[in-house]
């Protein structure tokens, strides 16, 4: 197996990703249908837990000041964030060696496993300082396997993809996310406006993240029976692969690595805080009610659902560049407005999550895809995955913690600063990336 940095000729790739006879139309749908199942499960366990972020606080974590007991909460979601670049670099360099495949299954069955467990784990009242214990070992677990998912799928997805349409089935990877955000709101939202706050505490939270396990081991089976990359593939029997990825990601693709990184800066913080944790920011800052405000990021949620696949039809046709360019610049421009549109009213809420969302979309359209064309096969995964990963620990795993704490210390109305300071380093990288619409992939 080949372990230095000399590349042995190998067939080219065209635009496809694939080699040239590529996949057949029906390969191409059912990989695009396990790629995306399979991270949408994966991510209702992941969203349910900052959903379900005020309940989780009472649970576990001892009562008295409520809003020490939510920071714990939000401490405990950034902390598994601290695990995710170590699950890139040892998933992300699994699915390199050893297949996307066999990466994806593996991440799949990790999340489903930890959303087990936070559901039966014990109150704080009931087992006292272990409850907290078990609770932050799963979402280590499960920071773990988010590591590895990105790279994973995302190398998965944009590798299966039709000729000129990388894009399109990279934007793919993010309808699944935000379908997995989607479908953990739903429940929220179920559980909020049909159940009582008794049972809501007692037992429907946990129902939530029951389903979502379940939901988990459809996500494994339809990825246990689906066929790996050609890219991935033809590496392999060239002798392309590497035994260590990371390694050779870093020594061999340094600038494509912090380039990764720079792409994710404003994408994350952004994400997290108008697609993930703005109910219950708004919430906290203007009262209104987490029933309503789960509706609103439902109700948002769909559209950009839906509107994904489509800006990854127009990145394919016009470019990587401006589509991402827009995404950051709206934001730089736009921030400080948007946050102080938020009055506790529920169509202020709805307007400045739907105008949010729509930005977003120029940064979750094209990630999958423009990470991927930074780098071979051989280390697509991990080169993908734990660039991303660190930057989404230190922007997006602080993001719910710090905007709350800006609320307590009385600073809300500082939010802005940070949002747009975020994009603007993002769009000095957009604005001077090579642009990959039309590069060869390998």
């Amino acid at each position: 197996m080949n372990t230095g940095s000399a590349t042995p000729p190998g067939p080219r790739y065209k635009t496809s990703g694939v080699p040239d006879e590529g996949r057949t139309g029906r390969a191409q749908r059912k990989a695009l249908v396990a790629g995306t199942i399979g991270n949408t499960v994966e991510w209702v366990d992941w969203a349910l837990y900052s959903i379900f972020a005020k309940i989780i606080a009472d649970e576990f974590f001892p009562k008295g000041d409520e809003a020490v007991s939510l920071l714990a909460t939000l401490a405990v979601f950034a902390v598994g964030f601290v695990m995710r670049p170590v699950g890139a670099a040892v998933l992300g360099a699994y699915a390199d060696r050893s297949g996307r495949k066999k990466g994806m299954t593996l991440t799949v069955a990790l999340m489903a496993g930890a959303g087990f467990i936070i559901a039966i784990t014990p109150s704080y009242e009931s087992i006292g300082i272990l409850s907290p214990l078990v609770l932050l070992i799963a979402r280590l677990v499960q920071g773990f396997s988010a590591g590895g998912e990105f790279g994973s799928s995302s190398a998965f997805l944009v590798e299966s993809a039709a000729g000129g349409k990388r894009a399109f089935a990279g934007s793919w990877q993010q309808v699944s996310v935000a379908g997995g955000v989607l479908i953990a709101s739903l429940l929220g939202t179920l559980a909020t406006s049909v159940l009582s706050d008794g049972a809501l505490h007692s037992w429907g939270w946990r129902a939530a993240f029951i389903f979502g396990g379940l939901l988990g081991l459809v996500g494994l089976w339809l990825r246990v029976s689906v066929e790996d990359t050609e890219a991935f593939s033809q590496a392999q029997s060239t002798g392309r692969t590497r035994t260590n990825p990371v390694k050779a990601m870093f020594v061999e693709h340094p600038a494509a690595a912090l380039r990764v990184a720079g792409i994710t800066i404003a994408g994350t913080l952004t994400y997290y805080i108008w697609v993930n944790y703005l109910p219950t920011y708004a919430n906290l800052t203007t009262g209104i009610p987490l029933r309503s405000a789960l509706l609103s990021q439902t109700l948002c949620l769909v559209v950009f659902v839906v509107a994904l696949p489509f800006v990854g039809m127009l990145s394919d046709r016009i470019g990587r560049k401006p589509t991402m360019a827009g995404f950051a610049g709206g934001f730089v421009v736009l921030a400080w407005p948007l946050l102080h549109m938020l009055n506790g009213s529920f169509i202020s809420l709805f307007l400045v999550q739907l105008a949010g969302m729509l930005l977003i979309l120029g940064y979750s359209a094209n990630c999958a895809v423009i990470m991927a064309e930074q780098f071979p096969a051989e280390v697509r995964a991990t080169g993908i995955a734990l660039p991303y990963a660190l930057a989404v620990a230190l922007f997006g795993g602080t993001a719910p913690y710090l905007t709350t704490w800006l609320h307590e210390s009385g600073h809300s109305d500082l939010l802005w600063i940070y949002v747009s300071a975020a994009s603007l380093i993002s769009l000095i990288v957009y604005l001077t990336m090579p642009e990959t619409k039309d590069k060869e992939f390998n």
